[in-house]
């Protein structure tokens, strides 16, 4: 992987590790019940993919 490639694939895991940050924030303060378990696994699933793109930007 080129170093372009490398820097737009570590942008992406960086965004999604900012958005799991947002929703994880706005679920726990703005929500309740099944909504708030929905936010909270949605933002678990982000921060995943974007610690996956992070590990796949540094190999």
């Amino acid at each position: 992987m080129d170093a372009m490639t490398k820097m737009w694939v570590s942008f992406i895991g960086i965004g999604l590790m900012a958005l799991a940050a947002i929703v994880i924030t706005v679920a726990r303060t703005k929500t309740r019940g099944i909504v708030r378990v929905v936010l909270s696994i949605v933002a678990f699933v982000l921060l995943l993919f974007g610690f996956l793109y992070g590990f796949i930007s540094i190999t």
